[in-house]
């Protein structure tokens, strides 16, 4: 179902599936990104000998985003940092997607993102006598993101 031509889609209602399974708990995915380099080309192609720079658009980038969840026992993240420290690459490549649903849970937009792995994770601030909820964020980097 297509929104209405002025509706915009809010940012809570958004999904993230590795391997075809949904990773559950998720409060936050930041730093996704497409970038591609820049190619500068100068020269003297004009006919009065001034020098052109011209740009055009070069290989796309690599990239990395974090997710932010909830502490549980919940053992995705540690398995996939894990196989990539051991350097078992093949297995530590996943493919996946962000998905972003409308008002009515239907998708809308998809991300889908290609050869992705566990860069790092990083356990929130253990405090004596603190209240604040205690979360896990576990970045990713990939070798491409495109939009279906």
């Amino acid at each position: 179902m297509a929104l209405p031509e002025m509706d915009m889609l809010v940012g809570w209602s958004f999904g993230l599936e590795i391997d075809g399974v949904m990773i559950k708990g998720i409060q936050e995915i930041s730093g996704l990104k497409m970038e591609q380099d820049v190619i500068e080309l100068k020269h003297n192609a004009a006919a009065d000998g001034k020098y052109i720079n011209k740009k055009m658009p070069g290989r796309a980038k690599a990239g990395e985003f974090t997710i932010t969840r909830g502490l549980s026992d919940n053992k995705s993240f540690e398995t996939l940092v894990k196989d990539a420290r051991l350097g078992n690459m093949p297995s530590a490549r996943k493919n996946g997607a962000v998905v972003v649903y409308d008002y009515q849970g239907a998708p809308i937009k998809r991300y889908k993102i290609t050869n992705l792995w566990a860069k790092s994770l990083e356990i929130g601030s253990l405090k004596a006598g603190g209240t604040d909820l205690l979360t896990e964020k576990l970045t990713l980097t990939y070798e491409t993101l495109e939009v279906e």
